[in-house]
């Protein structure tokens, strides 16, 4: 049974208990793929496929028969669906689009910043029970919206060899450009590294299990990576006025995902905290994956009981957690006091599932308290900015002066000179 426990009488780190760490022999095993497919490229994924799938893969590719077959197989109301979640996504990140500026000074001087999209981006999707199409609109679509001209997305196949339906057509309506059937560590080695089939990009973005995450973590520099994300996590934020049958539902949205899930309700009210451990047994005995939600909640499950809202806050913004709830009558009252969170949902009517699937905002957050410093997948991700100047010779000239005794200040008399050297007094250089 998830505890009740007293905000004031625990310690930061009995309040966060993420001490979550890949064992060791998961770094080996990772490193050995790694390995294994930077040397025999295709072969390796072919075998390592067969071995963790049960599949056995001529092709890697999926071809575009594949997807026409599986937008035709998939239920027009599904497909549906589909496209307005794209439509959602879509319009909320347009609005992160970040514009070009120039600055322009007096004697001629010009300056200023341009982004542009990374060329080659790779997308891993999990496969718990399918290849996830809510992942794959929620990575394929900003960094379409970005310019990138290679999205390429790796999912493990069933054992026959097939990707689901749903996921296949969610990538067509996304706008992936190239589709493998390939997962887990082997498919960052081969994202990192380039195989025969498999282009070798410049990011690597999307979720994973500890095998995929330490993967990314160890090919990182080689590429790029969005984030290392841990377990999911949910704060629901509620007052005593909330419904708990409610809260219940969605603490228990996260818990089904993973044992290592992190399910937590801070409160102000002890009559809802109580009333809220009530529900979540009636409703655990309900779900298809009650064992794994049951485990989350005895494990990392946590009920909070605060001396009034603001605690309650204060309590939010230590956790920094990944999805935060803010159940209480005015929500927006609230919000400008949140300083850590991946995702905010305001009032009683924004369960966290709106967000995963449908509003917009992207689901792919930061966990483990990294809300305190990181942000969600955005457009940002997939965008990169170089800075640009000019100076006319008059104003290199005016400025000269007082760049090279900067330099040599810091003992670089070559910068000094690389200044001076272009500075002209009655027509000739500076000796």
């Amino acid at each position: 049974m998830i505890p009740i426990c007293q905000f004031d009488q625990l310690s930061p780190e009995d309040i966060l208990n993420r001490d979550i760490q890949a064992e060791e022999d998961v770094g080996a095993a990772v490193d050995a793929v790694l390995a294994e497919v930077r040397k025999n490229g295709d072969a390796a994924l072919r075998a390592y496929t067969r071995q963790f799938d049960g599949a056995e893969l001529e092709d890697l590719q999926v071809t575009e028969r594949e997807l026409e077959d599986a937008v035709a197989a998939t239920d027009e109301d599904f497909l549906e669906t589909l496209r307005q979640a794209a439509e959602n996504i879509r319009a909320f990140h347009e609005q992160q689009v970040r514009r070009d500026f120039v600055l322009t000074k007096d004697g001629g001087i010009v300056m200023g910043q341009r982004y542009t999209p990374i060329e080659k981006v790779g997308i891993c999707v999990p496969r718990s029970p399918v290849a996830f199409p809510s992942t794959i609109l929620m990575n394929v679509i900003p960094a379409q919206i970005a310019g990138v001209r290679d999205i390429v997305l790796v999912t493990p196949p069933e054992k026959d060899g097939s990707v689901s339906a749903s996921a296949l057509a969610a990538a067509k309506i996304a706008g992936a450009t190239k589709i493998f059937k390939v997962g887990g560590a082997q498919a960052v080695a081969a994202l990192a590294y380039g195989t025969e089939s498999i282009p070798k990009v410049d990011k690597i973005v999307g979720p994973g299990g500890i095998f995929v995450a330490t993967a990314k973590r160890k090919v990182f520099g080689q590429v790029a990576i969005d984030m290392v994300a841990g377990p999911s996590e949910i704060l629901v934020l509620a007052d005593g006025r909330s419904n708990p049958a409610y809260v219940a539902a969605d603490m228990l949205s996260q818990a089904e995902h993973d044992v290592l899930a992190s399910a937590v309700l801070v409160t102000d009210s002890m009559e809802l905290a109580k009333a809220v451990r009530e529900e979540l047994e009636f409703q655990l005995e309900q779900l298809p994956r009650r064992e794994i939600a049951r485990k989350a909640l005895e494990r990392r499950g946590k009920i909070l009981v605060t001396a009034s809202l603001d605690k309650a806050v204060e309590a939010a913004n230590l956790i920094a957690p990944e999805h935060l709830e803010l159940c209480v009558d005015d929500p927006f009252a609230l919000l400008h006091k949140i300083k850590n969170a991946g995702s905010i949902f305001l009032g009683r009517s924004a369960p966290e599932a709106l967000g995963d699937y449908f509003a917009g905002p992207n689901h792919t957050l930061p966990t483990s308290g990294t809300a305190r410093f990181s942000s969600p997948l955005s457009v940002d991700d997939f965008v990169k900015k170089s800075s640009f100047l000019y100076y006319t010779p008059e104003a290199l000239r005016e400025a000269a002066p007082r760049i090279a005794d900067f330099a040599e200040r810091e003992g670089l008399h070559a910068h000094a000179r690389s200044v001076l050297i272009r500075s002209e007094e009655k027509g000739e250089l500076l000796k």
